[in-house]
């Protein structure tokens, strides 16, 4: 979102903030330990969120986390509303974020043709 107002990128922070810390100190799923929370994008009526996570324990774990945010989502709604002085508290949607993966791929295939670059380079 390119017109994303300050107060909404604050908000959208302050939220992901709180729910790390909720996800962290509050629930207890083995399989949501292994996450970590990238991003949140907000609606310019604050009533959807849209929180991107990586899984730090690989993709093979992605469907069991997948149904754990999904189930502990009306727990953390509730708590964000008692933490978050805002009029309306979002609807929660978690999405895995594969901009990390994207990255390292990137970076992979850069390293590898700097490599090949320089074992074609006469000495």
């Amino acid at each position: 979102m390119a017109n994303k107002s300050p107060r909404r990128a604050r908000v959208a922070e302050q939220i992901r903030r709180e729910l790390a810390d909720l996800l962290l100190r509050e629930v207890k799923h083995p399989a949501i330990g292994a996450i970590s929370l990238t991003a949140v994008e907000l609606s310019a009526d604050f009533a959807h969120a849209k929180v991107y996570f990586v899984a730090l324990a690989g993709d093979g774990a992605l469907p069991d986390i997948e149904a754990a945010l999904a189930r502990t989502s009306g727990f953390l709604r509730r708590e964000l509303a008692h933490r978050l002085s805002i009029h309306t508290t979002p609807q929660l949607q978690f999405v895995y974020d594969q901009s990390v993966e994207r990255g390292a791929a990137l970076s992979r295939l850069i390293d590898e043709a700097v490599a090949s670059d320089q074992a074609r380079k006469p000495s």
